[in-house]
């Protein structure tokens, strides 16, 4: 076996460690509530030690919250690189979040009652919302020509200079991102409260709406923009 095979056997066999793991959190929390699940319990359930469990997650909030987001941070990144290049930034963004958290991806009524059930597991849900902003910088960046991925690999030229994608262009990116992510949290929180029984899917495209004006705006050379803020709500 080479080394790059064995290397590959090692990661899926973390990956299925970690995936047991947070299944069999998410499982005891449904069954006896999130309180009332120990780390020693999670870790049996899935049949390693608490000190592998140590390995995989910090807190139970973490492993089932992990079971229940999904990674949805690193498929946000991937859903708008794998959006059409012709489509506005825009449309394309909010279309990547939104196709994480609707059909199969959109939180079920037990999924809220659940977070909502403990406070850290409503804070680790908020955390997972804004694990969207890092995946999705450099997402952007690569979309938008300013990221040491962007075309052909090169930095855009907004970025020559250091070589590492963060001049302006990669500074555009970070802040859309970031705004994206904030919204995404805006709207998680106003989901989280008891009424009313909104979607979140609904409840984050409205809150996108807010941001996409700033998604639409390109800077120019000097620092200004190609549209008149004055016009774009």
């Amino acid at each position: 076996m080479g080394v790059s095979e064995s290397r590959g056997v090692r990661e899926r066999k973390k990956r299925a460690t970690r995936e047991a793991l947070s299944a069999a959190a998410l499982r005891l929390a449904r069954e006896h509530g999130p309180e009332n699940v120990r780390v020693d319990d999670i870790a049996e359930a899935a049949g390693v030690s608490p000190r592998t469990y140590n390995n995989y997650f910090s807190s139970r909030e973490q492993a089932i919250m992990v079971a229940l987001a999904a990674e949805r941070g690193q498929r946000v990144g991937a859903a708008l690189r794998a959006r059409p290049a012709e489509e506005p930034l825009d449309q394309a963004v909010v279309a990547a979040v939104i196709e994480q958290y609707s059909g199969d991806g959109e939180p079920a009524r037990d999924t809220l009652a659940l977070i909502t059930s403990a406070p850290a597991l409503q804070a680790e849900f908020l955390d997972t919302i804004a694990a969207i902003e890092g995946p999705l910088a450099e997402a952007i960046a690569a979309r938008t020509g300013t990221g040491p991925d962007a075309g052909t690999g090169t930095v855009g030229a907004d970025d020559a200079g250091d070589g590492r994608g963060t001049g302006r262009g990669q500074l555009g990116a970070e802040v859309l991102a970031a705004a994206v992510s904030a919204a995404a949290r805006v709207a998680a929180e106003r989901w989280l409260r008891p009424e009313p029984k909104t979607p979140f899917s609904v409840v984050l495209l409205d809150a996108l709406t807010w941001v996409a004006p700033a998604l639409r705006r390109r800077p120019r050379e000097g620092g200004t923009h190609t549209s008149d803020p004055a016009h774009e709500f």
